[in-house]
């Protein structure tokens, strides 16, 4: 469902309060056509939670977003001094950010194995590795770290959300719609499930259900950039190439670095040139 092994720099943001779930994917078109097309988009990752208390892990964990290669060869370094988990799961992260999410994944996985990981945290790593595995186009490894996420916490909806991006990148859009269903159960304000879901009852042919749920989620989040984006390529396929034309204009406005923003941008390029060349 998601896009490219992506410039995930600016998009890893540290969380330095809580734990918890955290999932990295949003839904965004595969190609940066207007036209609808398929589920093979790849995610971003965001929202790191943590596993330690240490000042050297905050150290670490905040030097992803602006020097990743600075955190991966402090991680390494205070590895070697004996920083145990802390300084494997910022090791991991600091190697997806520098572009080789597989290894990354490895990493996080092997870290969710090991004896001193229990409950919450080994869902939650296992979840980071999900997404790294999504942004490898490893969508069936994805899916195998979020059922066993999924398994030790059933009603975390960042989990559900993050194996429904999974499921709908190999097409079992009936599952996906099941955990998205269930996600929205637990938390009804949740814009992420909600434009996932309109997504997939769009790409189910089921407009109407797509469009309710994209409008619920720009009512609740009018500057979601991902929702805006998702309501443009609805608004485009009903014929609404004006309100299409502000929705991707919007997208950009709101957040001008994200990936939303740019398929919105090359959208609205295809949009002025014509239908001869969409």
């Amino acid at each position: 469902m998601n896009l490219r092994p992506l410039a995930i720099l600016g998009a890893i943001i540290v969380v330095l309060g809580g734990a918890g779930g955290a999932t990295w994917w949003l839904l965004r078109d595969p190609d940066p056509i207007v036209i609808d097309s398929g589920p093979d988009d790849m995610p971003v990752p965001p929202f790191p939670p943590r596993i330690a208390d240490d000042a050297e892990y905050d150290k670490c964990m905040t030097m992803l977003v602006e020097d990743p290669d600075g955190a991966e060869d402090m991680s390494a370094r205070w590895q070697a001094n004996g920083g145990g988990d802390a300084a494997d799961h910022c090791q991991a992260l600091a190697v997806i950010a520098n572009g080789d999410p597989e290894a990354g994944a490895e990493m996080l996985e092997e870290l969710a194995h090991g004896d001193k990981v229990q409950g919450l945290t080994r869902a939650i790593l296992l979840s980071q590795a999900a997404d790294a595995r999504l942004m490898a186009e490893q969508p069936e490894a994805a899916l195998k770290d979020s059922n066993e996420a999924i398994a030790l916490s059933p009603d975390d909806p960042d989990l559900l959300i993050g194996r429904a991006t999974a499921e709908d990148a190999l097409d079992k859009r009936t599952e996906a719609m099941d955990d998205l269903n269930r996600a929205l159960q637990l938390d009804n304000k949740r814009v992420d499930a909600l434009v996932l879901r309109a997504a997939v009852w769009r790409r189910m042919d089921m407009l109407d259900e797509a469009r309710s749920d994209i409008d619920r989620a720009v009512t609740l989040d009018p500057d979601d950039a991902e929702a805006l984006l998702e309501r443009g390529i609805l608004r485009q396929r009903a014929g609404d190439l004006d309100g299409a034309r502000e929705d991707w204009k919007h997208a950009q406005e709101v957040d001008p670095n994200s990936e939303a923003a740019e398929i919105a941008a090359q959208n609205l390029t295809l949009l002025d040139a014509g239908p001869e060349k969409r």
